[in-house]
């Protein structure tokens, strides 16, 4: 009686055994676990523009200036990624941290990308309005640098150039 007891339950615990693994098998995740989401997208365009720049370096010291004079410290500049990384105190309490990633690089002809990404204590910065800030700065100074090497570039017309008055 007992090998008959013994019998009957193998198939049981063989069951048992072979239905384990299967219940320990974590979900397969969802495959657009990576796609960017609507509020994502509605961020980045927040942090990107395109200027009218054909010179990378130009840019990358347009955007270093501008981040000075929002009072950044430069902490990296990496021309050949073109990369820039700074920080500042947080005004009114200057326990507070905003740090920027700046990245620029080439968006067709004579055209460059600048994308800046702020946190502030370590929390992604996701208002348009600072974003606004630093593009406007960086238009104005874009705009004021090219036009003042124009005046300056001998036979432009300038104070140092033009036609010998």
């Amino acid at each position: 009686m007992t090998r008959s007891h013994t019998l009957r339950s193998r198939p049981a615990w063989l069951l048992l055994l072979l239905a384990l693994p299967a219940a320990c098998t974590a979900p397969k995740p969802d495959p657009d676990i990576l796609a960017p989401s609507e509020e994502q997208t509605k961020l980045r365009s927040f942090q990107s523009r395109t200027f009218d720049v054909a010179d990378r370096q130009f840019a990358l010291r347009a955007v270093m200036a501008v981040l000075q004079d929002l009072g950044f410290i430069i902490e990296r500049a990496n021309e050949a990624l073109g990369l820039v990384t700074a920080a500042r105190f947080a005004e009114p309490n200057f326990n507070d941290i905003v740090g920027v990633t700046v990245t620029v690089r080439q968006a067709g002809e004579g055209r460059m990308l600048v994308r800046i990404n702020a946190v502030h204590n370590n929390r992604p910065v996701v208002d348009a309005e600072p974003y606004q800030r630093f593009f406007g700065a960086l238009e104005k100074s874009l705009f004021l640098t090219s036009n003042t090497d124009d005046a300056a570039a001998p036979g432009a017309g300038g104070k140092n150039g033009g036609n010998g008055g």
